[in-house]
């Protein structure tokens, strides 16, 4: 089941050819984020192992076209003398996210269920992503092809 995501974010790789197209990357990004949650969600559902891997998978596809397009933005719109220091703290939070959410799941899971916790995280990071769409409208709006 670890390997599921990563298979997903492999196969969204080889099938990436149509992200430098992409114009409006912002909001790319928030769909990207809703699917994975829509996918985590799902999993939780799932009834079957190879439903559970095929959800999994999808994840990881949804997480990687998110992490290329906000790597994307992050060049792009970082000046030059602050990409070091931005690229660290998205370093830090790449790195430090996962391990944040299992302990939050695993409380959550300790106080209702394995299938609450994991459908209501994903569930939430949809919810998350729209309140960060509407409260950052901006992001949404951003134009790669946009005049700097």
């Amino acid at each position: 089941m670890y390997a599921a995501p990563y298979a997903g974010a492999l196969l969204a790789s080889v099938l990436s050819g149509w992200i430098p197209r992409v114009r409006r990357q912002g909001l790319i990004v928030a769909v990207a984020a809703a699917l994975w949650g829509a996918a985590i969600a799902a999993f939780g559902f799932a009834g079957s192992l190879w439903l559970a891997l095929l959800f999994l998978a999808a994840a990881g596809a949804a997480d990687n076209v998110s992490a290329v397009l906000r790597g994307t933005i992050l060049w792009t719109v970082t000046p030059d003398e602050l990409r070091g220091r931005l690229s660290g703290i998205e370093f830090a939070q790449v790195a430090a996210t996962p391990a944040i959410g299992n302990v939050e799941a695993a409380v959550v899971a300790s106080l209702t269920s394995l299938r609450f916790s994991i459908v209501s995280g994903g569930l939430l990071c949809i919810a998350g992503t729209f309140v960060i769409a509407l409260a950052v409208p901006a992001f949404i709006r951003y134009d790669a092809r946009a005049p700097a």
